[in-house]
């Protein structure tokens, strides 16, 4: 399932939802993406405020949804849930919460740090970061994040 929202979330009632009932469930693997309080070069202590997500709908859910069924060809799921929040956030508050249920926990962490390697790399979102001074920055793409979609690009399961 796959929810692009501007409302927060509660992770846990998230994750009993989508759990609750299938008894086929032998482990759940959660990440939870926070709003953190600096900058993402280690040059630069500047303090974040708040980070603002853009996104183009229908594309963005379209892509998510594309990457969901990659997760699905990969590892034997009996569940996944995507909820990627857009607009303004403050330091502190929930970005993303990826959830995958598997009989088996390897598939289910295996799965979830897919996903969150294409979301970060993939997914068309756009962060702006603001300062204290209410100074708001673009957020660059890192090379640690495609560095880490590549192992997933040659690995074959």
């Amino acid at each position: 399932m796959i929810r692009v929202q501007a409302e927060n979330f509660d992770v846990g009632a998230e994750i009993n939802a989508l759990s609750e009932g299938n008894t086929a469930i032998g482990g759940i693997c959660s990440f939870v993406g926070l709003v953190r309080d600096f900058q993402h070069t280690k040059d630069d202590d500047t303090r974040v405020s708040a980070m603002t997500l853009e996104h183009y709908p229908g594309m963005t859910e379209k892509k998510l949804a594309e990457i969901e069924e990659i997760a699905r060809q990969r590892w034997p799921l009996e569940d996944v849930l995507i909820i990627h929040r857009y607009g303004r956030m403050e330091a502190g508050e929930n970005i993303v919460l990826v959830v995958t249920a598997s009989a088996h926990r390897k598939a289910a962490f295996e799965s979830a740090e897919f996903l969150m390697d294409y979301l970060k790399t993939k997914a068309p979102f756009w962060k702006l970061e603001e300062d204290d001074q209410g100074q708001g920055k673009w957020v660059d793409a890192r090379d640690a994040d495609d560095h880490a979609l590549t192992k997933w690009e040659k690995s074959q399961l």
